[in-house]
Formats: structure tokens, sequence, C-alpha cells
């Protein structure tokens, strides 16, 4: 199982968006590197749910449940998405001001990679911030 992180704009689409809606198409990802995170994603991977811009915090899991297909809000081959459902919420949502303070986390994709919208998280960054968010979600 591998861990990651996606971002998205709480204004465009938000934690209780994803939670009503269960199961959802992570699509709209024009950038290569994070593209190719999303083609390396494998059904039972977890992913960190990162509200980005106005709120900057992690606020839940949610689950890889089908891989990379062509991502439908394009005629262009090169993109993709997944689909990914709810797993749960972080009772403590994580800041990016608590991620960026705390010395367990200084070499996270996040802080290294800070525009890129679907990152890569170590089995220990995933622990650890599941932990800091106190999310009891089925691992």
């Amino acid at each position: 199982m591998a861990y990651w992180l996606i971002k998205s704009e709480p204004e465009a689409f938000s934690w209780a968006q994803q939670v009503e809606n269960d199961v959802e198409p992570w699509t709209g990802v024009r950038n290569y590197q994070a593209r190719n995170n999303l083609s390396a994603m494998r059904c039972g991977d977890l992913a960190l749910f990162y509200h980005s811009v106005s709120e900057k915090q992690i606020v839940g899991v949610v689950e890889v449940v089908k891989e990379a297909y062509a991502d439908p809000t394009t005629d262009d081959a090169r993109w993709v998405c997944v689909d990914v459902q709810a797993k749960g919420a972080f009772s403590e949502p994580v800041t990016l001001a608590a991620i960026k303070s705390d010395p367990a986390l200084v070499d996270m994709a996040l802080l290294k990679q800070s525009r890129l919208s679907v990152a890569p998280v170590t089995d220990d960054e995933f622990a650890y911030l599941t932990r800091l968010g106190a999310w009891h979600g089925n691992r």
C-alpha cells in the first residue's frame, strides 16, 4: 500500500462534498508530475485530503477505489484521474503551519513541492499525521 496527499480548494470541491458523494473521480489534474502520481496509485492506497488555498489543512482520508483512467473533463488523452472514496474525517485538522513547524515532517513532499496537487506521503508521515489528526479510520 502507498500513501498520498491530494489537494482541493474547498470552494471548488470540499471534504463535505467528498463525504456526500462517497466515491468521486479526482479530475482536473494538469501537472505532469501530479499526473504521474495519479497513474502510480493502486486500489487500496490511502490519501490525505488537503484543503488548499483558503484553509491549508488536512481534513480527512480517502481510499483509491479505481485506478487511473482517462480524465472525462478533457479530450486530451495525456490526463488521467482516479476514483476515491471517503474513509473518514480528521477529528483535529492538521494545518500547514503545524506541518511546517514539526521537525518530523520537514522532508514532506507537501513542503518540498508546495504547488504539487498530488504528492506521495511516506508510511511514517501518514501514520504520524493520522495520529495528529486523531483519525480512527479503517486502515
